[in-house]
């Protein structure tokens, strides 16, 4: 393949979700959802019918982190998912696998309900939204992608951006939410999204925030966005550096030893060069 452009829109898999985390944070910012602890039920009021009051107790920040405890819509259950005809009815109505808030449970559905809670608080579409608050602030124009048989807004896949919209997002968190000299999103809500309040139980050293992973290279820690098959936005904010990655989409980054082969590449290459610049040897040894 000729390499791609830095101007070409890519597939980014899932890291439309990374882009849901500052999404719900600007809606918090203006009051259109109280706080990361309100029950999703009151966005999906189905919800509160369910058989199972255990699902009542699911709230925002169990979204934001995947710790919903539904049954995930990823993986062998994803084409069942998106062939149904309703994609948030059908998560909403997956049976629990763990009590909200105890573990997690990585589901492309999940970030799906926080695009339709985010269409059905600002009345807008998530794109229509996202280009309002993020995008055009962040000087790009957002291109339409799926939407689900509602209308939807995909909240989990699909979205297309060009690298250098991938540098943009993370630029807006290695900057704490500013752009230039105006505030788009809080520096609480950038902090709060690199903490770690869960982990994966594939790799228990890829922790997870609201929305984005953290992972400790060497020295150094990055709060990423993640997609299928190699896509990534790398905020490493004691090296001042935003690194983006775009990569097939076709195959999981998980085979043939690619993700591990670049994640060996950036610790033992990439960030010791740039630590060398950012820090040069003044000494002249």
């Amino acid at each position: 393949m000729p390499p791609a452009s830095r101007l070409a829109r890519s597939r980014t898999s899932s890291l439309p979700r990374r882009a849901s985390s500052p999404l719900v944070g600007i809606a918090i910012d203006q009051g259109l959802i109280s706080s990361v602890n309100e029950p999703i039920g009151t966005f999906f009021p189905e919800l509160r019918r369910d058989g199972d009051e255990r699902k009542r107790t699911i709230t925002v920040e169990h979204a934001l982190t995947m710790q919903t405890g539904l049954e995930s819509t990823s993986g062998d259950s994803y084409g069942r998912w998106v062939r149904s005809r309703n994609w948030v009815r059908y998560v909403l109505d997956r049976p629990l696998v763990s009590p909200p808030g105890t573990s997690m449970e990585y589901s492309t559905g999940t970030s799906h309900l926080l695009s339709g809670l985010l269409t059905k608080v600002t009345k807008k579409s998530t794109r229509d939204f996202a280009q309002e608050v993020l995008a055009g602030p962040l000087g790009f124009t957002l291109a339409r992608w799926t939407r689900d048989p509602q209308g939807i807004y995909f909240g989990g896949n699909n979205m297309l951006m060009t690298p250098r919209q991938m540098v943009a997002l993370g630029e807006l968190y290695l900057n704490r939410g500013r752009v230039g000299d105006r505030r788009i999103l809080s520096a609480e809500w950038v902090d709060t999204s690199c903490v770690p309040r869960t982990r994966s139980r594939w790799d228990s050293d890829r922790l997870y925030g609201y929305g984005w992973w953290i992972q400790q290279f060497d020295d150094w820690q990055a709060c990423f966005a993640w997609g299928f098959g190699g896509q990534y936005v790398f905020v490493f904010r004691d090296l001042d550096l935003v690194i983006a990655i775009t990569s097939s989409t076709d195959v999981s980054d998980e085979r043939f030893g690619y993700r591990r082969s670049l994640f060996n590449l950036l610790e033992q290459h990439v960030l010791p060069a740039v630590a060398a610049v950012a820090s040069p040897d003044v000494s002249g040894g």
